[in-house]
């Protein structure tokens, strides 16, 4: 294979010189001319020559490696003719013929909104793509964005500036084949060589991605603006690219962050309205129709939904609106569905964080300040309110898809004897239902407040696990004895340090010397990187009073119960392997044939740890090393939700419960939990934590 080189194609005797694309003024507001200069250059260059100029640092296998995977496909420009019929017999006097009535532009039309501070629902912006053929007769186009504007339309100056200043002119590539490994590295090599990132978007009508870049200085193309396509669904992809434009933007990016309250608004709404309920998946529904079912004004909600086509929940189409994938999680009878979170976060939630600042000052939640109380006692107050809660606490369900091949959980449900899975504060047993669905050797205890545990039965009696479960009442002090494996998920993270190590202690007093303990909760980056616990963690600050924590943190926690952490790591980043018939009988304490490959040793005196010897490792297989891995007493173990690394912890001895029977009384200092007198209800809260997992 030749390298191919960086010399420019031959000029052709009718062919515009490159790097001299640009009208003089008298022609510059010309559509005509301009239209004619864009398809000429269509016509007579060629992928190689032109990335050469485009990028002319390139050397010889970067431009091989570039003209392997991309094609020069079409010049871009911005039309304004009177109307349609106009626009036709213009592109007709250049031989170009318009297969199809526009397509509607979704990426230029909001450039032209945010450029001349118009709403975007006023630019009617459609898109031609007329073919026009290559020198050796490959399939090219001009893409023709069209503005129609009317003699005296209030669009005139819009259609003078942008003649003038050509801001929309572009030359695209079309990737083949395009997959995120492909577009990363080809944007990793326009932006080396000096290409910026300019915007971009993807637009549903076509199911196309665009990248817009600004052409390096140094460009010799004559354009000042190029654009990668890709066919299909690339936002992930397309999001790193509008982070590095917006970062060049900090004024944007700043006022993107504070109207950050509004998308939570514009989701609360739609779920209070039904409006994704309303909406089909398939057929588009009128604003009108949709209206009349969601009892809203018309021109109203057309607002709301533009603005959830922005997000994603909803796509616009000729004939009205139908809902996406993402809106679907919205609906109230879907699966997981996310409905009661968009109420709780738009809702008292939202209300308690506009007193964000009383919390940082006072220490006192602002969902106190407001209501008076913490928000389990006001829920208790509220029936309304604590239904939703809990099915607010079931909707984040994904986040428990991996603890059943844990390899705690495998072993387990591989044991010769039925094992039991003691799930405290379970709320209404979604996670303790998966494990038993997938592990048919388990049987399940759930721990809860009366209404809560009801409400745990019923769901289980639907599912037919009720066979297989007990349902107690009780308070932190009643964890039932007798366990194998014993769950406290996004339970820690609603107390403070004390309490924590008081429900520690009560659940290691419950559990038998070869018991184990898995505690599922958010972890802080221990190197202070973006996570979605960092997130959360203001959130339990305002609205619960607790607090997420790094994975010491919670060493420390367990050191105080007298247990030890021994194992830190991401949820995700394993593959754990069934369990096989021979691995019956071993219990994770006992065996680590499921990590590295060989069963342990023994241990003998002189290789048990040291009391409360912390052992951390992150991402990595439990130790190899009998000393290490073997040791007395229940074990903790750890996992994450899907934001942060999580813990496994070991203890050191089989610790007793040093302060009797808790019974949380409020204090001005922490005015957290209370035990009311004479109610039946605990103060433990009824479900895990305030949100669910959304990076799953």
């Amino acid at each position: 294979m030749t390298t191919p080189t960086t010399t420019a194609p031959t000029q052709q005797p009718n062919q515009p010189l490159l790097g001299q694309r640009r009208h003089d003024s008298a022609n510059a507001s010309d559509d005509p001319a301009r239209l004619r200069a864009a398809v000429e250059f269509v016509r007579h260059q060629d992928t190689t020559g032109l990335l050469s100029l485009l990028l002319p640092g390139l050397d010889g296998f970067e431009l091989r490696a570039l003209v392997d995977r991309c094609r020069f496909a079409h010049a871009g420009l911005v039309l304004f003719p009177p109307d349609l019929p106009a626009l036709q017999a213009e592109l007709a006097e250049h031989g170009l013929e318009a297969a199809a009535a526009p397509q509607p532009s979704v990426v230029v039309r909001d450039r032209l909104a945010a450029r001349h501070r118009r709403d975007a629902a006023d630019l009617d912006v459609g898109i031609l793509r007329p073919a026009v053929r290559g020198p050796e007769g490959e399939r090219r186009s001009v893409e023709v964005f069209v503005l129609a504007v009317p003699p005296g339309s209030d669009l005139a100056d819009i259609a003078a500036h942008e003649r003038t200043r050509d801001h929309e002119a572009h030359l695209a590539f079309e990737v083949d084949r395009p997959d995120p490994l492909v577009l990363r590295g080809l944007w990793s090599m326009f932006v080396r060589h000096g290409a910026v990132a300019d915007g971009g978007g993807y637009n549903p009508h076509e199911d196309g991605t665009v990248f817009y870049f600004a052409a390096p200085a140094d460009s010799k193309a004559g354009y000042r603006r190029l654009e990668m396509y890709a066919r299909g669904d690339h936002r992930q992809v397309l999001a790193a690219h509008l982070e590095d434009h917006r970062a060049r933007q900090p004024a944007e990016t700043l006022l993107r962050l504070l109207t950050g309250a509004w998308t939570t608004q514009a989701l609360a709404a739609c779920a209070q309205l039904r409006l994704c309920d309303a909406l089909d998946d398939h057929t588009a529904t009128a604003v009108p129709a949709l209206a009349r079912e969601v009892d809203a004004h018309p021109q109203n909600l057309a607002t709301l939904l533009r603005y959830l086509v922005m997000l994603g929940v909803a796509e616009e189409e000729p004939d009205g609106y139908r809902l996406t994938a993402l809106g679907a999680l919205l609906r109230a009878d879907t699966p997981g569905s996310m409905r009661p979170l968009a109420l709780m976060y738009g809702g008292p939630f939202y209300q308690s964080f506009a007193l964000l600042t009383e919390a940082v000052r006072t220490g006192v939640t602002g969902f106190e300040h407001l209501f008076g109380e913490n928000h389990f006692d006001y829920f208790v107050r509220h029936p309304e309110l604590a239904v939703r809660f809990d099915q607010s606490m079931a909707a984040s369900a994904c986040m428990f898809d991996p603890l059943p091949l844990h390899p705690v959980i495998a072993a387990a449900d591989a044991a010769p004897e039925p094992r039991t899975v003691v799930d405290v504060a379970g709320g209404t047993g979604e996670l303790l239902e998966r494990l038993l669905a997938a592990r048919p050797n388990l049987r399940g205890v759930l721990l809860e407040r009366p209404h809560v545990a009801d409400a745990a039965r019923r769901a289980f009696e639907a599912s037919g696990l009720d066979a297989r479960c007990d349902f107690r009442t009780g308070d932190f002090a009643d964890v039932p004895a007798g366990g194998d494996v014993y769950v406290l998920s996004r339970v820690l993270h609603d107390w403070d340090d004390e309490r924590c190590e008081e429900i520690l202690r009560h659940c290691a007093a419950a559990m038998p010397p070869d018991a184990d303990l898995l505690v599922v909760e958010r972890l802080l980056p221990a190197d202070g990187s973006p996570s979605l616990a960092t997130a959360w963690d203001l959130h339990m600050m305002c609205n619960v009073g607790g607090r997420e924590r790094r994975a010491d943190h919670y060493a420390r926690l367990l050191a105080g119960a007298g247990l030890s952490l021994v194992d830190a790591f991401p949820a995700r980043t394993r593959r754990q392997r069934p369990a096989r018939p021979q691995d019956r009988g071993r219990r994770a304490d006992r065996s680590t044939s499921r990590w590295a490959g060989r069963p342990a040793v023994e241990p003998t005196a002189d290789q048990q740890p040291e009391p409360r010897r912390v052992r951390t490792s992150i991402g990595t297989r439990w130790p190899t090393d009998p000393k290490r891995r073997c040791v007395a007493g229940p074990r903790v173990a750890g996992w994450r939700s899907c934001s942060g690394p999580s813990a496994t912890a070991r203890p050191t001895s089989s610790p007793r419960c040093s302060t009797g029977t808790p019974r949380w009384s409020r204090q001005r200092a922490s005015p957290r939990r209370r035990r009311t007198p004479g109610s039946s209800h605990s103060a433990w809260p009824s479900r895990r934590a305030t949100t669910p997992s959304p990076a799953c």
